[in-house]
């Protein structure tokens, strides 16, 4: 079994930072791609992406602003907010592509519970 656990979100004011992590932990070989997503009422949005190698991926509305990293050592993913704008409230959950073990061909996603961000104007 494997869980994901995410801290980090709170309130913040308009322009502010924060930053998220999430941690992978139970029966894991290896973790491929991680991500962040938002979630507002109605609507689930892509945030950021990262490889196994590094490689970056991040929804228009949050380039130059947020920036993903991971350590694979720890199996945590890693998202740091910056110029914070009313409109990035949103609960943010992470997911995790999960391989069992060497022999497996396709890994298992997994998602964290949710934090919640809050930014005010």
């Amino acid at each position: 079994q494997v869980q994901l656990v995410e801290s980090g979100g709170g309130l913040v004011q308009a322009g502010g930072s924060l930053r998220l992590s999430c941690a992978a932990s139970g029966s894991i070989f290896s973790v491929n791609d991680m991500g962040w997503y938002r979630q507002t009422p109605g609507k689930r949005e892509l945030v950021a992406t990262i490889t196994s190698g590094g490689s970056t991926n991040y929804a228009d509305s949050v380039k130059g602003r947020f920036t993903i990293s991971r350590d694979n050592a720890k199996n945590t993913v890693y998202l740091q907010m910056k110029s914070l704008k009313p409109e990035d409230t949103a609960v943010y959950y992470c997911n995790a592509d999960v391989y069992y073990s060497r022999y497996d061909t396709l890994g298992a996603l997994y998602w964290g519970q949710g934090t919640q961000v809050t930014v005010s104007s």
